[in-house]
């Protein structure tokens, strides 16, 4: 699981949607509710070693609360066993970010506050402490000159179905997937919800997800077609709404012009928005299913030449979800066969 999960989490919680319902949902904590969410910044950089990059990634989002600049650093956890020492590897990683932030604000006095997130999506349950001196011998001998360091740690398998059920987001839908596979009903109840009150770039981001756990044999593929389903009729709904709006907007449009060229003029540039946010919604979709449907051929058979990515970015989102259910199935042998599938559709 370590490749759908290193590129995978890191691809949903990169998703701001995907991050604020993981801060506000998951960290009890009162200054939470103070962050600023819409400004936060997600930094391109990253303090895993080299030893652990095969167990872990992390994100560093840049976040303002109370006129005050911070970080959050969140470490995705992969392993299915934690170190005793897991502490002191999180604090290596904060003491990574400080120094580097040293040595590129080199006009700052001081460094920022960073508040330490380990997401842990193991099996097995975490009973390794969150706190250095916990794993320290005779953390008392020196007194004040002992270090002291805890990070929050948000475990899938510490919410029982019940509770994920409650919360009804996205980040809960995610964990009740993961832990509690054999639940495809309840599952299926939370994506109406879900998909009814969620921006569709997430939701496209979280269905893209649950096909890698279908390709790497962790959901069974009807569970992803009940999922799929809707999704799409979801997404439809939004379209019919988003036309009717147009055509509404259009209306007042042709209105207006007889009253004012003014007011005609910025109820076009409304028309023009909304036009804008469906084309945009339909590109992001695509987008996320070419990019499924060239890791599962990846996974299944070999990397693809630039030249069949460019093919596959040419078909449409219906061939693909053709496609995409087409290669799940035992009756495509090879690649070559597959390959065919798609030349029908080229040509």
């Amino acid at each position: 699981m370590k490749s759908i999960h290193d590129k995978g989490y890191k691809r949903l919680f990169s998703n701001k949607t995907f991050f604020r319902q993981l801060i506000e949902t998951f960290v009890p904590e009162p200054w939470v509710q103070d962050i600023d969410f819409e400004s936060c910044e997600r930094l391109e950089k990253t303090f895993i070693t080299d030893h652990y990059k095969e167990t872990e990634s992390d994100l560093i989002y840049k976040v303002k609360f109370k006129q005050q600049e911070a970080y959050i650093y969140v470490l995705l956890e992969f392993q299915s066993t934690i170190v005793w020492f897991m502490a002191l590897r999180v604090l290596h990683y904060i003491c990574s970010f400080w120094l580097d932030y040293a040595e590129s604000h080199p006009k700052k006095k001081k460094l920022p506050p960073i508040f330490p997130v380990v997401l842990y999506n193991g099996k097995g349950k975490w009973k390794k402490s969150t706190e250095l001196q916990a794993i320290l011998e005779k953390p008392e001998l020196l007194g004040v000159y002992t270090p002291n360091f805890r990070f929050f740690k948000i475990a899938e398998n510490d919410y029982s179905p019940e509770q994920l059920q409650q919360i009804q987001n996205l980040v809960s839908t995610l964990f009740l997937a993961e832990t509690h596979p054999q639940d495809i009903k309840k599952l299926a109840q939370q994506a109406l919800i879900l998909f009814d009150k969620t921006d569709i770039e997430a939701a496209s981001l979280f269905l893209n997800w649950f096909m890698q756990l279908v390709v790497h044999g962790k959901r069974e593929i009807q569970d992803y077609q009940i999922l799929e389903t809707i999704y799409h009729d979801k997404l439809e709904a939004e379209m019919t709404l988003t036309q009717a709006m147009d055509q509404e907007r259009q209306i007042s449009f042709n209105l207006g012009r007889q009253e004012g060229e003014l007011i005609g003029i910025e109820k076009g540039e409304l028309i023009g928005i909304q036009k804008g946010e469906k084309i945009g919604i339909e590109k992001g979709v695509k987008q996320a299913k070419t990019e499924t449907l060239t890791q599962l051929l990846t996974h299944r058979f070999k990397p693809l030449s630039d030249e069949q990515k460019q093919q596959i970015q040419q078909l449409s989102i219906e061939q693909i979800d053709a496609l995409i259910l087409k290669l799940i199935q035992p009756n495509i042998v090879t690649f070559a066969d597959f390959w065919q599938e798609i030349s029908l559709y080229l040509h």
